[in-house]
């Protein structure tokens, strides 16, 4: 039994760094009264987190490669836990977005290297039920911090979101350093500082960048000098990374098929399956009238498939990468595809079934992704592939939120304007997308609120159907293209001896029978 505590070490922090992605979003309202400041100023809150855990996230994770991943990792949670104190007994905005900052480096410092600790720590067939247990974990922190935060906000006080990592955290702490071994690190190797840095600019200008889009517009000034840095940083760090004699991502791993199409993969898992939630929430919680916590038990099957799926795949695989990831890919676009049904008399009900189906796919891709990442590179490199797939993972939650929010408010509006009786159809929209949805109602003419009511729902719906289709579409490229890109051994398998023909750096992976 004393085996499986350094899995359940690791997934302990995981739960809670996913599960503080969301936590926080149906605690905003009263995080905003409490400390007396504007809806719009605490959004920081929740996009400060996201800003830093997936702009951070590779560069941890190359850097755990050289200096220890038990090491990185105990950092982290050490961080997390003392950025939630802060953010637990924040006097002010300011405080709670600064702590919120930190509590993201720390959650970058663990997410880094749980997909490299897990594959040092098991192989073969524990692998493949290691990877879906930690899948499972995934799955059900992703879906379950709505739940959790609404809960906690009704019945405690809004604080609580943050003390409750207190526990969690340092009981995680102790069997980490009871339990998880460390690796040997790679040495006294010359440090990619300048990688760190141009991919750490990077990733948050565009991350930055695709949270104002959807608030200020894609066409405003700031939000395209924020996508004109993120390119101008992006072409260094290619240049810096093709130089350096360590990079903190091989860029020649790119030319590899398998490679390129589980990025692709991870990219598109994110906004396909779990991106559409925030405005789901949103429809239920403004339009529909539900609590909190009614509205998370209408996602909470979605988990509970995820979970199931996982287990499953524990249990009874592996399967090969192509077909789990593949078929879970292609599962996930059914159950968007089964959501986008809505009407002006939907209820949360309506998105169960869908809800059900994704959640199946994403408890057979997140584990398969998890472990084929592994044998793309060599065990030394795993905080790197681990890095790589989680930063992918990030960067497509952020980029579906931003692309989702403009497809979902563009047809809003387009509702608006049809119905011809709406005085500024653009100003509603924008309104109603930010969850003003009872306000515009209230404030329209008492004697038409009725009518304006059903438009309103009939809008939502119009607007969920549209972001869900396109969810749809691009959980069916997705699969498609790891269809057709990769050829990566059974997750749990052995890694091939190196036989013949260089590796980049002169290693050899079991990826490079696999092009």
């Amino acid at each position: 039994m004393r085996k499986w505590w350094p899995l359940a070490a690791i997934c302990l922090g995981t739960f809670m760094l996913l599960v503080d992605v969301t936590i926080v979003t149906v605690a905003l309202p009263d995080i905003a009264a409490d400390l007396g400041t504007t809806l719009s100023d605490v959004q920081w809150v929740v996009d400060i987190y996201a800003l830093a855990l997936a702009s951070l996230l590779l560069g941890v994770g190359s850097r755990a490669d050289r200096i220890g991943r038990r090491k990185v990792y105990l950092a982290g949670l050490i961080v997390f836990t003392a950025a939630s104190v802060v953010c637990a007994v924040a006097p002010s905005a300011g405080v709670l977005i600064g702590a919120r900052a930190v509590q993201g480096l720390g959650a970058a410092g663990m997410f880094g290297t749980t997909i490299a600790l897990l594959g040092m720590h098991y192989s073969g067939r524990e692998r493949g039920v290691a990877f879906a247990v930690w899948g499972a974990t995934n799955s059900v922190a992703a879906a379950a911090g709505p739940l959790v935060g609404g809960l906690l906000t009704q019945y405690l006080d809004w604080r609580w979101i943050f003390f409750v990592n207190l526990p969690v955290c340092l009981i995680a702490v102790v069997m980490t350093l009871r339990s998880v071994r460390e690796a040997k690190g790679l040495g006294r190797q010359r440090a990619d500082v300048l990688g760190m840095v141009t991919f750490t600019v990077a990733g948050g200008a565009l991350t930055f960048g695709l949270i104002r889009a959807h608030s200020d517009g894609w066409a405003a000034p700031f939000t395209l000098g924020l996508f004109a840095a993120a390119a101008v940083a992006l072409a260094l760090f290619v240049v810096v990374e093709t130089r350096h004699e360590h990079p903190i991502l091989d860029l020649s791993l790119f030319r590899r098929p398998s490679f390129t199409g589980l990025m692709v993969g991870a990219l598109f898992l994110q906004g396909a399956a779990f991106a559409s939630l925030l405005y789901e929430s949103l429809w239920m919680q403004s339009v529909l009238g539900y609590e909190p916590v009614q509205a998370g038990l209408y996602i909470l099957p979605m988990c509970a498939a995820a979970f199931v799926a996982s287990a499953l795949a524990g249990r009874f695989g592996p399967w090969p990468p192509r077909v789990s990831i593949a078929g879970g890919l292609a599962l996930i676009a059914l159950g968007a595809g089964m959501q986008s049904t809505l009407d002006a008399g939907s209820s949360g009900s309506s998105l169960v079934a869908g809800l059900v189906v994704a959640g199946l796919g994403v408890g057979l891709v997140t584990p398969s992704l998890s472990a084929a990442a592994l044998a793309t590179v060599p065990p030394e490199r795993g905080g790197m592939a681990g890095g790589a797939v989680n930063t992918f993972r990030q960067l497509g939650f952020a980029l579906g939120i931003a692309v989702y929010g403009v497809i979902f408010q563009s047809r809003i509006e387009s509702v608006l304007r049809a119905d011809g009786g709406v005085p500024d159809p653009h100003g509603t929209a924008v309104s109603l997308s930010g969850g003003q949805a009872r306000s515009v109602v209230a404030a329209w003419p008492e004697g038409g609120r009725a009518e304006m009511a059903h438009l309103v729902r009939e809008a939502f719906a119009s607007g969920l159907n549209a972001m869900l289709i396109a969810a749809a579409a691009l959980g069916a490229v997705a699969s498609l293209l790891v269809v057709a890109t990769v050829r990566v051994p059974t997750a749990g398998a052995e890694r091939r001896k190196p036989e013949s023909g260089p590796s980049p750096h002169g290693r050899e992976t079991a990826a490079d029978a696999a092009r």
